[in-house]
């Protein structure tokens, strides 16, 4: 519990930090690509809640709503991690021009 409950910390402070970024950059690519990253960690704070609210209560009501958060989760993540690793190449081409 320690373990999920340091996850979901680390992830919600990384979620505001790449938020807070995304306020503080002017370049629109820059901005993009700092809110994939947040999504990212947005995704990976919803699915550890989920697994964390099932194993905390283990009821089949937290089992239903911690398999939607997880699917969620997964989603949210994935599409962060593509979306990221695009970016990231196109800000790499833009800082090379």
């Amino acid at each position: 519990m320690i373990i999920l409950s340091t996850i979901i910390f680390i992830s919600l402070v990384l979620y505001i930090y790449y938020k807070v970024m995304v306020v503080k950059a002017k370049d629109p690519l820059t901005q993009v690509y700092l809110n994939s990253k947040a999504r990212l960690f947005l995704g990976s704070l919803v699915f550890f809640f989920g697994i964390n609210q099932y194993l905390a209560y283990q009821t089949r009501l937290s089992l239903f709503i911690g398999i939607v958060f997880v699917v969620l989760g997964a989603a949210q993540f994935r599409h962060g991690w593509k979306a990221s690793r695009h970016y990231q190449n196109e800000y790499a081409k833009q800082q090379s021009v």
